[in-house]
């Protein structure tokens, strides 16, 4: 599919040459998580992740003929959400920094029969770099992906960069409390739970590393005032599931 987007000028992307947003031991992370990624989320969440994402999607306020980006879009699920949300005038980019993600993301798009998913285009790129001109894009998502790269602030200047004035990004995450029962709760769980089930498909050190990068993740208010610093005129960060997860809002 040919790319329709319009390069920032200022960006050093190149087709042919991607540079990652993080290591290429966390790329070759989530390259390995790709094939059982959706079926590991149902699991893990007892199939609350679907929810929460059109949640998500909902509060970046996204209308029919918008033109979205979703940032690490891993295997589409916001992106698919956001195709529904824009429709067949409409338009949405899939970023990952994973090649094994997009093809599988790409895969999902092949395989499903509604018409308005043609929408969609997936681009492998940098969440720190993103090859778009300024101002260019209605509405952007993020799920579980702001907390992995190596730097927070540059990417969230990129979205703040590439969205329009007056326009929403909503990112979805897991939720660093404040409240000690809360991240004692996160711990075991991923202690006892989303390791142990990750074992039965072979990627238990993949899924060990949850629990530092939540640890130096950011609260919700940490998180808002990082929005606030780089030019978001708001930004409200709600915890869902329990407090489990949580979703930054931020209005250009």
């Amino acid at each position: 599919m040919a790319m329709t987007f319009v390069p920032s000028t200022s960006s050093s992307f190149r087709p042919t040459l991607i540079r990652c947003a993080n290591s290429n031991e966390r790329r070759a992370l989530f390259s390995r998580i790709a094939p059982v990624y959706d079926n590991l989320n149902d699991l893990l969440s007892l199939g609350q992740h679907r929810i929460w994402k059109r949640m998500a999607v909902s509060w970046t306020g996204a209308k029919m003929g918008d033109r979205v980006l979703d940032v690490c879009c891993g295997s589409g699920d916001l992106s698919f959400l956001l195709s529904d949300q824009v429709g067949s005038h409409g338009k949405v980019i899939g970023l990952d920094f994973s090649k094994d993600q997009l093809l599988f993301a790409s895969s999902r798009q092949e395989s499903l029969s509604k018409n308005c998913f043609t929408n969609i285009e997936w681009v492998e790129g940098d969440a720190l770099d993103l090859p778009f001109s300024d101002g260019w894009f209605d509405a952007i998502t993020m799920g579980y992906g702001l907390r992995n790269v190596v730097d927070k602030q540059k990417a969230m200047q990129e979205i703040f960069r590439v969205l329009k004035t007056g326009s929403t990004v909503s990112i979805l995450d897991f939720n660093k409390s404040n409240e000690l029962l809360t991240s004692a709760f996160t711990e075991w769980m991923i202690d006892n739970i989303v390791v142990p089930v990750a074992t039965g498909y072979g990627l238990s050190e993949e899924y060990r590393y949850l629990k530092s990068s939540i640890r130096e993740f950011l609260t919700g208010k940490e998180l808002e005032k990082l929005a606030l610093e780089v030019g978001f005129s708001a930004a409200r960060h709600y915890e869902i599931g329990g407090g489990l997860m949580g979703c930054l809002v931020a209005k250009r």
